[in-house]
């Protein structure tokens, strides 16, 4: 299995792939993941990179749950000097774009982004895929109900796992009549998104399920709010939890975590590695 980013490939199996989050927002829900300007965000990003992330995923708009919206000039302002100066201080780093709008996706690609990561994957309108197969750069389909203002307003589902493996299958079919060959997606279940506790406790559990599509699964549950639920914990205190969750989606096969906490991470999830390795 290969993801294909404009200029790079990735070959499957392989180590889990470690994203780390840049977040140039002065609202995204864990504070200590804000980078105030370009400066803090480059040095959070040589941070990362030291700690072993191979993805960075640079946003400029928060997508918490009843997050407003960025103007789409303001989303560029805060993320294309960023990408610029990642990508010419580390070439070998994918760098990807955390964006729902198709505009700033394709100012990022043109500025030195390989992926766009879309959690508005659920939207009708074919723009945003066709920028994608345009500069065939790879492409994180992720499952959200609603919108970021609603996604969190009673979720309901008759199954969860059964709706979502119907969105990819449905999504794979329309990214491929615009142009993006399947090895370019990557999948995320969107942890979070438009789900209760027991929603993404039972994707967690059942995400091998995911496998059959034959792509990468790309896991986000670095601090969310569901860990919080479970152990009335507030975001500071949910770095145990997300641990234990990484080295269950390994298990489970997933192939990309995106996390805010890179160093503690990569030592969980490397070590877990090796553990597997000598059963």
């Amino acid at each position: 299995m290969k993801l294909l980013a404009k200029n790079k490939v990735i070959t499957f199996p392989r180590p889990t792939l470690i994203m780390g989050i840049i977040n140039i927002t002065p609202d995204s829900f864990y504070p200590e993941s804000r980078c105030e300007n370009t400066k803090t965000a480059v040095e959070r990003a040589a941070q990362m990179i030291a700690a072993g992330a191979e993805i960075l995923d640079v946003g400029g708009e928060s997508t918490r749950p009843g997050a407003d919206p960025v103007p789409e000039e303001e989303e560029m302002t805060r993320v294309l000097p960023v990408i610029k100066e990642i990508a010419a201080r580390w070439p070998e780093v994918l760098i990807s774009i955390d964006t729902m709008k198709p505009q700033v996706a394709e100012a990022a690609l043109k500025a030195g982004a390989h992926i766009v990561n879309d959690v508005a994957a659920n939207r009708s309108d074919p723009t945003m895929w066709e920028i994608v197969a345009r500069y065939k750069a790879g492409y994180i389909c992720m499952h959200m109900l609603g919108c970021p203002q609603t996604m969190q307003l009673n979720p309901q589902y008759d199954d969860v796992v059964n709706t979502i493996a119907e969105f990819f299958a449905e999504r794979l079919h329309r990214l491929g009549q615009a142009g993006v060959n399947s090895e370019q997606v990557v999948l995320d279940p969107g942890i979070g998104f438009g789900k209760t506790v027991a929603h993404n406790l039972k994707l967690l559990r059942c995400l091998n399920r995911f496998a059959q599509f034959g792509r990468p699964i790309l896991v986000g549950v670095s601090r969310k709010s569901f860990i919080g639920k479970l152990f009335n914990l507030e975001v500071k205190d949910r770095l145990p939890g997300s641990l234990a969750c990484a080295c269950w989606c390994v298990l489970q096969g997933a192939a990309i975590l995106r996390v805010h906490d890179v160093h503690e991470t990569v030592q969980t999830v490397r070590m877990f590695e090796l553990l597997l390795k000598t059963q």
